[in-house]
């Protein structure tokens, strides 16, 4: 039997064309934008929500006897509102839409019928403690911040009263109109004497806030948190008042009484005090069958990063990188004098709470505009000093980079960002330093950082994964193999971190001083093996000197690694190597090394666990290679071993050959100065 025939949709405006890959992706069909499609082979017409697409599409369903389909966002939509943001859920409804409780939606059908098996009902419940925990909402762009420090009187009981856009259209399909909220205040206010009205402005409202009309016009005090999550202030107010917001629902999963002054998709079923009728009654349904149909069956999630198909799990935790990566820049910020191609490459990393990265030429017009924003001034590596009088940060690669090296341009998916120094620098304590020092490490923190270090394992994944075979030596049984990684003898790594051993030569014959007897196999750092860079005078202590093959292959082959500061030698710990370091590298003095230049001020005592957790998980920003988006680092490296990067366009690869050459002039430069 033939395969089923595709269907094409049209869509109905500019901005459902421009995400109908996404459209594609969730109704496996072709999709044509309307007029331009030819009418005979259009198999429907897609709209968004009651918006002018929405109702065209409908019309233009209804005149031709075809099938309408209305989208709108998820319950979990993205991280802020807008085009700019990448949708992590989409609702699909053929019947009509969950909002508009006037007319059928599929959403309802689901709800008349609501799951009754245990496995579903126990999944609901698992993801709403999930939700809860994560404290996720439609948007997640708000501050993490208190009560307290949001404005709301500390200690006092409250009601939450929840706010909508004028006019917008989950009002009218509450059934509801704009009195409807000065009614819920005036409701609020008689039932909960003495206790303080809080109202919770939708993020769009502006001027148009009803509820602070309503309190005008009654003269009421009220008070209006800053903007934030919504989660401290659903989890502890007395009641919840609501007209048919989301968070009306979002405060069910948190277990508090909810008045509905309007219709939502949650009221009517026995969950909620209603103070407007259902126009048809409705199946009572618990909070966990609610949400079951809601956020799972009438749900689509798409995978933040390739756009494939994804469960409501994978989504929170996406939702949830993307939340907090964000978050911990909450100032915009301001890069001093970077070149074209380390801006673009940066532009997705230094995306924050306040906004996209501003770019200066130098410093004076860094710190002024930084002082305009009320930003952050952002500087490459550690030799430039920082500004005085303003907040600055310093950046570097990461510790799982790309498939490719930096010198060559090839784009990060890892950066580190530091205060006055970065982790490298050991001349005084770098963040990272004081993250091994003082975090108290959770279970799940450990547990999770453990099975990163096994898919590092099993996927062989290093900082820049270059990925090609070597001819590994045979050495005789039971002669001990040394690896000896070679580094770039100029870099501030060891300028700033290896007070003594300070040259590739000086070390190999430190090493050959304390294992006279060993196979040294030395290998060359990659920069040096393309001649980008010089690893300066060639070690003559060693047994084999290596250009080929990947770090990897090498740290397998022995049976302990020495170095200066290399990264090598911190891939060589979490591959249970023992390792030796004679500078003062990030992991070196806490237990773990074998340290020939003691570092006093180090003396907690860590595991593996622990000093992946601190180096993997808490200290690095990720950007997905595909999406450009915040990731985890868990998807970084499947994405590393699985290669599915799109390939550059022809213009993309010719401004990055211009680029490189630049980049080998500049480099070459800089060391000259270094002498």
């Amino acid at each position: 039997m033939a395969d089923r025939k595709r269907k094409t949709y049209a869509v109905t405006s500019a901005g459902l064309w421009r995400i109908r890959t996404d459209i594609s992706r969730l109704l496996d069909a072709e999709i044509v934008s309307w007029p331009l499609g030819r009418a005979g082979r259009i198999d429907g017409f897609v709209g968004w929500g009651w918006r002018p697409s929405g109702l065209k599409a409908k019309a233009l369903a209804a005149r031709s006897g075809k099938p309408c389909l209305i989208l709108e966002d998820g319950f979990i939509k993205g991280y802020a509102p807008g085009a700019e943001e990448p949708a992590h859920s989409f609702v699909i409804d053929d019947e009509g839409i969950y909002f508009d409780a006037g007319g059928p939606s599929r959403l309802q059908r689901f709800l008349d019928a609501p799951a009754t098996d245990a496995p579903a009902l126990d999944r609901a419940r698992e993801l709403i403690g999930s939700i809860r925990r994560a404290q996720l909402s439609k948007y997640n762009n708000g501050p993490m911040i208190g009560l307290r420090e949001a404005g709301v009187p500390y200690g006092r009981p409250y009601v939450l009263l929840v706010d909508q856009v004028a006019g917008d259209a989950s009002i009218a399909g509450a059934l509801a109109g704009d009195d409807a909220f000065a009614r819920m205040m005036e409701h609020a206010v008689a039932h909960h004497p003495g206790q303080t009205i809080v109202v919770r402005t939708h993020p769009a409202a502006g001027g148009r806030s009803l509820l602070r009309q309503a309190a005008q016009r009654i003269g009421l005090d009220i008070v209006v948190p800053a903007p934030m999550n919504p989660w401290p202030l659903l989890e502890e107010a007395e009641a919840v008042y609501t007209v048919s917001s989301q968070l009306g629902f979002e405060a069910l999963m948190a277990e508090k009484p909810v008045h509905c002054f309007g219709v939502a998709f949650f009221s009517g079923r026995g969950m909620t005090a209603d103070h407007l009728p259902v126009p048809m009654p409705r199946k009572p349904a618990s909070v966990e069958q609610v949400f079951e149909a809601a956020y799972i069956r009438y749900s689509r999630y798409l995978d933040l990063h390739d756009r494939s198909d994804c469960t409501i799990e994978r989504a929170i935790e996406q939702a949830t990188a993307v939340r907090d990566q964000r978050a911990r820049l909450p100032k915009r910020i301001v890069t001093a004098g970077m070149s074209p191609w380390k801006r673009r490459a940066l532009a997705p990393f230094l995306k924050g709470r306040a906004g996209p990265v501003l770019h200066a030429r130098g410093m004076e017009v860094a710190v002024r505009r930084a002082g305009e924003v009320g930003g952050s001034v952002a500087v490459w590596g550690s030799d430039r000093p920082l500004p005085d009088g303003i907040e600055a940060i310093r950046i570097e690669d990461g510790f799982i980079r790309s498939r490719g090296l930096g010198v060559s341009l090839v784009m990060p998916s890892s950066i580190a960002l530091d205060g006055d120094t970065v982790y490298y620098d050991a001349r005084q304590p770098s963040g990272l330093e004081r993250l091994i020092a003082t975090s108290a490490f959770a279970p799940e923190l450990l547990a999770r950082a453990k099975a990163l270090r096994s898919l590092l394992l099993a996927r062989g994944i290093s900082k820049y994964n270059v990925g090609t075979a070597a001819a590994l030596p045979t050495v005789e049984p039971g002669r001990l193999k040394i690896l000896v990684p070679g580094q770039v003898e100029k870099d501030a790594s060891i300028r700033f971190g290896s007070p003594v051993v300070r040259s590739n030569a000086d070390l190999v014959s430190a090493v050959r001083r304390l294992y006279p007897d060993a196979y040294i196999a030395y290998k060359e750092h990659p920069d040096v093996v393309s001649r980008m860079r010089s690893g300066g005078r060639e070690p003559g202590a060693a047994n084999r000197i290596v250009k080929d093959g990947d770090i990897m292959h090498w740290i397998g082959w022995a049976d302990r690694v020495e170095t200066m500061t290399s990264l090598a030698g911190f891939e060589a710990l979490i591959r249970d190597k023992p390792v030796g370091v004679h500078g003062m590298p990030f992991y070196a003095g806490w237990g773990l090394t074998d340290d020939r230049h003691p570092i006093a001020r180090r003396t907690r005592r860590i595991d593996l666990d622990m000093l992946v957790a601190a180096t993997l998980i808490l200290y690095p920003f990720y950007v997905h290679p595909l999406s450009g988006m915040p990731c985890r680092p868990e998807d970084l490296i499947r994405e590393i071993a699985e290669g599915k990067a799109a390939d550059a366009t022809i213009a993309d690869r010719a401004i990055a050959g211009v680029a490189r050459a630049a980049n080998r002039i500049a480099v070459r430069l800089r060391d000259r100065r270094l002498g």
